[in-house]
């Protein structure tokens, strides 16, 4: 089977601005709730941690899309693997908003933090333990590659959907493991956090 038609018109001024304000603009977005957010100013009727869940789920289903995509593309199977990728890609807006949704609604959640008030004490970090370090660890990795992976995805994704299959698969080969890594990683937070929620 040949590769697919490509279904864009290559546009790489165009695309560098749209990728580069999309990026920016979700930054900027994930940035501003550390400082800014709804948590006890809103009563809602359910638990607003069925975001920080939704998230995670998000997360495991497409480091799995990811790895059938691997798979499809060498087996030339290139229909199917446009639309995993294409799947994996729509998965990665809803983790989005739903992870937007969770910061605006339910704040940051602190390792080891198990009486709701802001900073540790000594015995919480105690009770802790080294996994907190594991965590700190993981998050540290976690969120600036995160941060970095978005405009690489939309840049690889961009170079499939024009064509340009020779400087789509350099791309991938960078992204791809890092765009895993950060999905992979987003689960185990939310296992290790997720009972520190308040």
């Amino acid at each position: 089977m040949n590769m697919l038609s490509p279904v864009l018109q290559k546009n790489d001024t165009k695309a560098r601005w749209l990728i580069g304000i999309f990026s920016v603009v979700v930054f900027a977005v994930v940035s501003v709730l550390g400082k800014y957010n709804l948590a006890g100013k809103v009563n809602l009727s359910f638990d607003v941690h069925i975001f920080a869940l939704i998230s995670a789920v998000i997360n495991a289903i497409v480091s799995i899309l990811l790895v059938a995509g691997l798979l499809t593309v060498k087996q030339k199977r290139f229909v199917l693997h446009k639309k995993i990728m294409l799947a994996a890609m729509l998965l990665s807006v809803l983790f989005l908003v739903s992870y937007i949704c969770h910061h605006l609604l339910a704040g940051e959640a602190i390792y080891g933090d198990t009486d709701g008030i802001k900073g540790l004490s000594e015995a919480e970090k105690a009770a802790a333990g080294s996994s907190r370090t594991i965590y700190l660890l993981i998050l540290l990795t976690h969120i600036p590659l995160a941060g970095l992976a978005l405009p690489f995805i939309l840049f690889a994704a961009y170079r499939a959907l024009t064509g340009e299959y020779d400087k789509h698969k350099k791309l991938v080969r960078i992204i791809w493991p890092l765009w895993l890594y950060v999905a992979i990683t987003g689960v185990v937070v939310y296992i290790m956090v997720s009972p520190y929620y308040q």
